[in-house]
């Protein structure tokens, strides 16, 4: 069978993580009747050697371009792939083995065991991506605990932060996404054989010892009975997807607002660069070649069509592309759990593509997360430079506080308040226009205690505190 096209887009949607398009369905499927085969033999329900013999026949490289065409026509007669799949898996087994195929299953039962095949494969590419960029965060956050730099509210300066700090909040939220994959992992994904109403009736007594030798094959759960309407699993696997989706989504952000040219806090790099991870002092801006600069008339990374000199976030940008897209999926998804009866017409079908979706573009935003955080490099000066490019505005609260024991609070407030926008219309330093306050003066303020209160090392709060609990339970959940 010809390789899967990633198509003009893959670059971007389909890095990393695990195949979820038509080959790998394909092969998903096959896996699921190559497992229920060995299963139907080891009950004596069909002649030795059979599973062996559909397990080697169920290989989806070694399927014809007009076999799978094949299939293709099938789904549009039959509302989904797998009738015409099992004809052709049956003409391809040798002799008696063919009675194992598909033996006492319906469609669902291999669509879905096919799903969850999937999506283990993809969970497990997106834990390897996400353990990564959290590792990335971890040592940025040890690295950058003392990294003063201004903390931003509704777009605007606030008070002073650490860039340890920030990227503490990053590991705690990557660390949250990897905990609840891996409970998804552990406790939500679950073989599907009901046969054609739930009862396994045509396999009778041996219907449930069936169900779990199938479950066993594939080293998935057994459930207590078949889920083919209950569409909880699939919700938990698309929903911790997209928590990690979302934590990916809150960083590559954070970092794009940071990387403006404006700003120019952090610029994305190479993974690796100087054999460290986003730690660069002052000057800490990629050099031309670390930015992926032309090179023998090759593309560059983050480059631009039109304006040579740009050098675009790609990875955090590439993030965010998957992240918008993904609450939509899950939406769908939550949607098609009203289903009729013992199988549902329409929402069973709706989930295929939107639930591919979700597993390929998370796995694509965490390769991109590992990627972003292994290679940041964060310029420590111009953080400082941005935190005192405005005088002292961002400590108007601590110096406040310093008044409010001779003023009262709200007559504090108000003169705070009036001393900064004469600075700010005066572009006078906060200090020198509070000290030429006779309200300050007054009030026995010393020039000491001013400049005291405007130290933004003195105004960080239980910063060192959070960022050495995030660092602990990193390492405490086996995360580090």
């Amino acid at each position: 069978m010809p390789e899967q096209n990633a198509g003009l887009f893959g670059g971007v949607f389909d890095r990393g993580g695990a195949p979820t398009g038509d080959v790998a369905w394909l092969q998903a499927l096959l896996d699921a009747e190559a497992a229920l085969a060995r299963a139907v033999e080891r009950a004596r329900l069909a002649p030795e050697g059979a599973g062996e013999a559909v397990t080697k026949a169920a290989v989806a490289a070694n399927f014809s371009v007009a076999e799978v065409a094949e299939v293709a026509r099938s789904t549009e007669l039959t509302g989904n792939p797998v009738p015409g799949l099992a004809r052709v898996l049956a003409r391809r087994v040798p002799g008696p083995a063919a009675k194992a195929v598909h033996l006492g299953a319906t469609s669902q039962d291999i669509m879905d065991t096919a799903a969850m095949l999937l999506a283990r494969q993809a969970i497990d590419a997106t834990l390897a991506d996400l353990d990564q960029a959290a590792s990335a965060a971890a040592r940025l956050a040890d690295a950058h605990r003392v990294t003063l730099m201004i903390g931003r509210t509704l777009l605007q300066q606030a008070v002073p932060v650490t860039f340890g700090l920030v990227a503490a909040g990053w590991l705690s939220s990557l660390d949250d996404a990897i905990a609840g994959l891996r409970a998804v992992r552990a406790t939500r994904l679950a073989a599907q054989f009901g046969g054609a109403a739930g009862t396994l009736a045509s396999l009778g007594a041996q219907g449930p010892w069936v169900a779990r030798a199938f479950a066993d094959e594939l080293g998935l759960a057994a459930p207590a009975l078949p889920w083919h309407t209950d569409r909880l699993r699939i919700i938990d696997v698309a929903t911790a997807m997209a928590r990690a989706t979302a934590a990916l989504g809150k960083i590559a952000r954070d970092v794009t607002l940071l990387a403006q040219t404006e700003v120019a806090e952090v610029a994305e790099g190479s993974p690796g660069v100087n054999g460290a991870v986003g730690v660069s002092g002052a000057g800490g801006a990629a050099r031309p070649a670390e930015a992926g600069a032309m090179t023998g008339g090759a593309p560059r990374r983050g480059g631009s069509s039109a304006m040579p000199n740009k050098n675009n976030p790609v990875a955090a940008v590439a993030i965010l592309g998957c992240a918008r897209q993904v609450p939509g999926l899950l939406a769908t998804v939550l949607s098609c759990a009203e289903q009729e009866h013992q199988r549902a017409a329409g929402a069973w079908h709706a989930e295929w593509q939107p639930f591919s979706d979700v597993l390929r573009l998370a796995g694509s935003a965490a390769a991109w997360g590992a990627d972003l955080l292994s290679g940041l490099r964060v310029d420590a000066a111009r953080m400082g430079a941005n935190l005192a490019a405005t005088g002292g505005l961002p400590l108007a609260e601590r110096v406040t506080g310093l008044l409010a024991g001779a003023l009262g609070r709200p007559r504090a407030h108000d003169l705070v308040a009036g001393a900064a926008a004469r600075a700010v219309s005066s572009g006078l330093p906060l200090r020198d226009v509070l000290l030429a306050a006779a309200e300050v003066e007054a009030a026995g303020i010393s020039a000491e205690q001013v400049d005291a209160a405007l130290d933004p090392a003195g105004y960080l709060g239980g910063s060192e505190e959070f960022i050495a609990a995030a660092l602990r339970a990193h390492e405490r959940d086996g995360l580090g």
